[in-house]
């Protein structure tokens, strides 16, 4: 006598479907077909009845799932593979699942804002985040919209907090880590928030105050590095921090820098004026493998370790920034970005085509400017350029 395949039989509207349990037993160790489970003295009893159990519920899971959604089913949709039963996570372990995903994949930009979402919604809940995203309704969203503004967040603040968790929401009703019946976002609107981002350009004149001497504020080498970020940002089309710290000697060519601007994945080709190469030279003896000593090309090797890195330095410098704004009697928040908003400004002041410098830029939409800047040849971006001492 051989073993015959255990089968599970689904019926649903006269209509009948069997799905094979992966396992087989002896005809004469199973009981009879009213009781549907094996003999008392059937080899492997309680692993075959723990399979058909775990099978049984699984199914009936799914029932409940397109019941609750109202949404019909026959017996061949419910044993589709796409119509996998949930599996429902808590925030706390999804947020962490996604943190760690994006660091596998090295996207270190995801998941620092994940990670700042999920220490915010920590901090809210006061470390009882493991919740089912069901508790995330409309009522729950208004505390949390509350207590941000409490803590005075910005408008800005607030909007990335609230976008990060839907994204996370939205991720998880993929994931099947959430129901779609539960999501919130529908009725609580986030395009409420103000973002229009306020001016932070300074005028040319407290720009040129960055080059002057300072008293000592901090140490020395961090003092510095945080004006001459911020001028050589200025003079070089507004670069941001990040591309700032990832240049290398092979990003100067021919008196132009050219580099593949991070946050659009787009080439950059500009002009370089003579003093922003004598603040690059300032740094030859100091850097490791880059223009700037911000990265360490012995030290910070793998994604994560440079935006980790990078972080930290663009926190000291904004805050030299900021004390020597106080020092220097210039008002205005001082960030590495206001050297980029500042260098539109200018340009803008002295009559360079809006064409060139888009006033979107520190507005809505910041690559806006790079693409009316791509439709422009070299020479014209250069005599733009010269506008800005």
């Amino acid at each position: 006598m051989v073993n015959t395949p255990l089968m599970l039989r689904i019926c649903k509207d006269g209509k009948k479907k069997y799905q094979s349990l992966g396992i087989s037993v002896l005809p004469r160790y199973w009981g009879d077909f009213t009781q549907n489970k094996p003999k008392p003295n059937c080899p492997n009893k309680e692993y075959i009845q723990k399979i058909i159990l775990d099978k049984q519920t699984e199914l009936q899971q799914r029932m409940l799932e397109f019941n609750s959604e109202q949404k019909e089913y026959t017996t061949t949709t419910l044993l589709n593979d796409e119509n996998k039963r949930f599996e429902l996570k808590t925030v706390c372990q999804f947020y962490q699942e996604l943190i760690e995903q994006c660091k596998s994949n090295d996207k270190c930009g995801n998941r620092l804002i994940y990670k700042g979402s999920y220490n915010s919604l920590k901090v809210f809940t006061k470390n009882q985040l493991d919740i089912p995203f069901s508790t995330i309704d409309v009522s729950w969203l208004n505390k949390y919209e509350k207590w941000l503004r409490s803590k005075g967040n910005k408008e800005t603040t607030m909007s990335l907090m609230f976008r990060t968790l839907r994204s996370a929401y939205n991720k998880a009703i993929k994931a099947k880590c959430a129901r779609k019946s539960d999501y919130p976002f529908d009725e609580y609107k986030i395009n409420k928030f103000d973002t229009k981002t306020q001016k932070r350009a300074i005028a040319k004149t407290e720009v040129l105050k960055f080059t002057k001497e300072v008293d000592n504020i901090g140490k020395r080498q961090y003092v510095q590095l945080s004006k001459d970020i911020f001028i050589f940002s200025y003079l070089c089309g507004g670069i941001n921090f990040t591309d700032i710290a990832n240049l290398t000697k092979t990003n100067i060519t021919n008196g132009r820098i050219h580099y593949i601007r991070q946050k659009t994945g787009k080439l950059i080709k500009l002009g370089i004026s003579e003093e922003a190469m004598q603040i690059i030279k300032k740094y030859e003896s100091e850097s490791k493998g880059y223009l700037f000593p911000i990265l360490n090309a012995n030290i910070h090797k793998t994604p994560l370790q440079k935006q980790n890195r990078i972080h930290k330095m663009l926190g000291k410098i904004n805050k030299n920034l900021k004390l020597i704004a106080a020092q220097l009697n210039v008002d205005a928040n001082m960030t590495t970005y206001v050297a980029r908003h500042s260098f539109a400004s200018v340009l803008k002041k002295s009559g360079v085509s809006i064409a060139l410098i888009s006033e979107a830029l520190g507005h809505s939409d910041l690559s806006t400017t790079q693409v009316y800047l791509d439709s422009f040849d070299n020479a014209q971006i250069d005599a733009a350029m010269q506008n800005l001492l």
